[in-house]
């Protein structure tokens, strides 16, 4: 199966470019309710993921911290736990489910390295029900 039909495109994600301030990252992800969300660079290509874990542990090594402070600190330079793996888009169905175990989300590339969406682990999760349902009802 094409990893491509699970795939939520660029346009109805969103995500952070890694130039992008504390203060940026912080109302972006809570605007979305997000807590984790795909950080590029300035060529459209994905770089890693932020989660709010990154987040607090960054946060806790400077004094004093507030919204003001945070408009001149760059998310680039937050130290990050662990990325998110990204796929390319003609990967395999086991590449793609390999990952979405350890992930909340799995970015996707194009064979230029331009981030073009991200497939939820929970699309696949619906997915994989469906067929067990529908194998039931056989």
């Amino acid at each position: 199966m094409n990893i491509l039909f699970f795939l939520k495109p660029k346009s109805e994600v969103a995500f952070i470019y890694d130039y992008c301030t504390l203060r940026q990252v912080l109302e972006t992800m809570e605007y979305h309710k997000y807590a984790s969300i795909p950080m590029l660079n300035r060529e459209g290509e994905y770089v890693g993921t932020i989660t709010e874990g990154d987040l607090l542990w960054g946060i806790k090594s400077y004094q004093n911290m507030d919204l003001k402070r945070a408009e001149n600190i760059f998310i680039q330079d937050f130290p990050r736990k662990a990325d998110y793996e990204a796929v390319s888009a003609d990967a395999d169905m086991e590449d793609l489910l390999r990952k979405a175990m350890n992930q909340n989300f799995v970015p996707v590339v194009d064979d230029q390295k331009k981030f073009i969406g991200i497939i939820t682990r929970k699309t696949i999760i619906e997915y994989c029900y469906e067929r067990m349902q529908e194998m039931e009802n056989e």
